[in-house]
């Protein structure tokens, strides 16, 4: 009993002392830092506006000409859709327009609208598509209440990934991608090195994150990778649907 009293003693007296003593900050024995030594004052570009591009955006289309954009045809003529009202619309039977610059890795922003009338159904029914250095399609497609295979509808990497959702809107509503591209590498022997990977809002809801896409888009067959140009143009579908486009710009990453 003494002896616990003793211990007893012993400890609240280490306890009364500690409390007393003041606080010592611990020492690294490495060098001595600075919090400036860790801070980054490289200044960042402005974007202002809400909505706008940002500053380092490439504007692609603004709604007032196709000066960025091509025929994808051999050709190269012009693009023939129509320009109107801020939008650019698929004039049926033109053909696919492509930009003029080629891109590798990007962000691209790419606002679409499906006809309000709704004419024809599932793979018929408001029908384009963005394709990623000509070859990787990201789809278009009216998927209100509109029954399709599920990697055919919109905002699927076509014939590889359906959506984790269905985030479409009604026919004739404005609606909104935002994709994130990291284009495939191959070696000096045209040895594919690494996948091409995308991720895809649409709506502002993630549908896909960054997914390892399995080569260029193929309507039959499955997709296989061969080398290619590091940067290719960006492309729009003539699908026969008078789909529309607006709003579009891209960052180069």
């Amino acid at each position: 009993m003494i002896r616990q009293l003793f211990i007893s003693l012993v400890f609240s007296t280490l306890i009364l002392f500690a409390a007393g003593l003041p606080c010592v900050q611990a020492q690294s024995n490495g060098p001595e830092w600075e919090p400036e030594l860790t801070e980054d004052w490289t200044p960042v570009e402005y974007s202002v506006e809400t909505g706008a591009p940002p500053s380092d955006a490439i504007v692609l289309f603004d709604g007032t000409d196709l000066d960025e954009w091509t025929s994808a045809a051999d050709d190269g003529g012009n693009a023939a859709w129509r320009v109107e009202d801020g939008a650019m619309t698929v004039v049926p039977g033109s053909g696919n327009i492509k930009t003029r610059r080629g891109f590798g890795d990007v962000q691209l922003h790419i606002e679409w609208r499906t006809p309000e009338e709704i004419e024809g159904d599932g793979q018929g029914r408001g029908n384009s598509g963005v394709f990623l250095q000509e070859m990787y399609e990201v789809q278009v497609l009216d998927s209100w209440d509109n029954e399709t295979y599920s990697n055919g509808q919109a905002g699927s990497v076509y014939k590889q990934k359906a959506p984790a959702v269905n985030a479409s809107k009604a026919p004739g509503e404005w609606q909104t991608y935002d994709i994130i591209f990291e284009s495939p590498r191959f070696d000096d022997n045209g040895e594919l090195i690494k996948p091409a990977y995308v991720t895809v809002h649409h709506n502002g809801v993630l549908i896909h994150h960054r997914f390892e896409i399995e080569g260029p888009t193929e309507y039959i067959g499955l997709p296989e990778y061969s080398p290619h140009p590091q940067k290719l143009p960006i492309v729009l579908q003539d699908h026969s649907n008078p789909v529309s486009f607006r709003n579009i710009w891209i960052r180069e990453l």
